[in-house]
């Protein structure tokens, strides 16, 4: 129980405070979950039971599309990850999630949240937070696609998420930025010492 407490105090903490009471209904809901690396915890087609807060590890998010996987989020310590249309509305996803290395994962389940958000405010106050977190991060990433060049897009990555670059295969960082690996490697060896004294400094500030 202590770790989930531990888990459900780092969750309130990314998102919003939690009452006393509420961290312990928050805890008690807590679903841990240990995988190794290359584990699929979420297949096509199957519902979205839970929302995972990563407490370690390195997890993806991907789809399949022309018979290609296209990975849609990279995530690790402190991030959820969560199939938003398949949780809310409890339909099958096309979204896959795997572990990229063994992974800590606390599973938020659907039917546990709501049922406390029925009885508490402060739950639907905390759902809130998740998906506007949610969908800040998805609507940050398309501004990034759409108006920011490749270059542009791998730097804002190395100073927003600098372990997703050092630590995920770099296919799927391409993937995820939307290039390709050849793009990818041109755009990495193409940086000067300049650039990234520039990305460390943001990084501090």
């Amino acid at each position: 129980m202590d770790k989930r407490k531990d888990a459900a105090r780092e969750i309130a903490r990314k998102c919003m405070t939690l009452s006393t009471d509420g961290l312990n209904m928050l805890a008690e809901i807590l679903v841990p979950l240990k995988f190794p690396r290359g584990t699929t915890v979420l297949n096509e087609g199957e519902v979205c039971n839970n929302m995972y807060y990563i407490e370690k590890g390195l997890v993806r998010q991907y789809y399949l599309k022309n018979g290609r996987e296209v990975t849609e989020h990279l995530a690790s310590e402190g991030g959820i990850i969560i199939c938003i249309e398949s949780y809310f509305r409890r339909e099958p996803t096309k979204l896959m999630v795997e572990t990229l290395e063994p992974s800590i994962l606390y599973g938020i389940p659907y039917d546990g949240i709501h049922q406390l958000a029925e009885k508490s405010f402060e739950f639907c106050k905390l759902l809130f937070a998740i998906l506007e977190q949610s969908l800040i991060l998805s609507q940050h990433k398309a501004d990034t696609i759409r108006f920011e060049t490749a270059t542009e897009r791998y730097l804002r990555t190395l100073r927003d998420f600098p372990d997703i670059i050092r630590r995920a295969p770099l296919h799927y960082v391409a993937s995820y930025l939307q290039m390709t690996p050849e793009t990818l490697s041109r755009v990495r060896s193409s940086l000067t010492e300049s650039d990234l004294a520039s990305i460390k400094q943001k990084s501090n500030q």
